[in-house]
């Protein structure tokens, strides 16, 4: 395993025992997140973003693999289970990520995953209909900046 591998494993291995702090000591701080859910955020609600996940989990469970490392790139699956808090539906999502590092840091962090899929397993009928829709995606973003939001001007 090269160091850059050894990050996103260290990231993961952090994310699985719930360990925020130790997660986001990995990012730099001007650190680019994406994915379906959040869109893109950056530096601290980024970082913010993984101590809400992490403290606000009930029964996750997380699994990984490093599938792929290139120069500065690292790609890697996962897959979280977990009751979603809002609606108490079980929700099985595959993610596959892609990583740049610089010195030792990810200094990008993009996830992909299929949100129509992951809408209708955690809303049911209504994510089904909808979670299609940029509308949807649109919404989604709104409502997670908002708990972002809320979640940081706690700290």
């Amino acid at each position: 395993m090269n160091q850059n591998e050894q990050v996103i494993f260290n990231f993961y291995t952090a994310f699985q025992n719930l360990d925020a702090e130790t997660m986001v000591s990995h990012y730099t701080d001007s650190i680019i997140f994406e994915d379906p859910g959040f869109g893109e955020i950056r530096g601290e609600d980024a970082k913010n973003m993984w101590r809400m996940l992490c403290k606000n989990a009930q029964d996750l469970n997380i699994t990984f693999s490093i599938t792929g490392s290139k120069g500065d790139k690292v790609t890697a699956h996962w897959d979280a289970e977990y009751t979603f808090s809002r609606t108490g539906r079980f929700v099985k999502n595959s993610i596959d990520a892609t990583f740049t590092l610089e010195n030792g840091k990810i200094t990008d962090h993009r996830d992909h995953f299929n949100l129509w899929k992951w809408s209708q397993q955690a809303l049911g009928t209504s994510g089904l209909l909808l979670g299609w829709s940029p509308f949807f995606r649109k919404k989604l973003h709104e409502s997670t900046g908002l708990m972002l939001q809320k979640f940081g001007s706690k700290g």
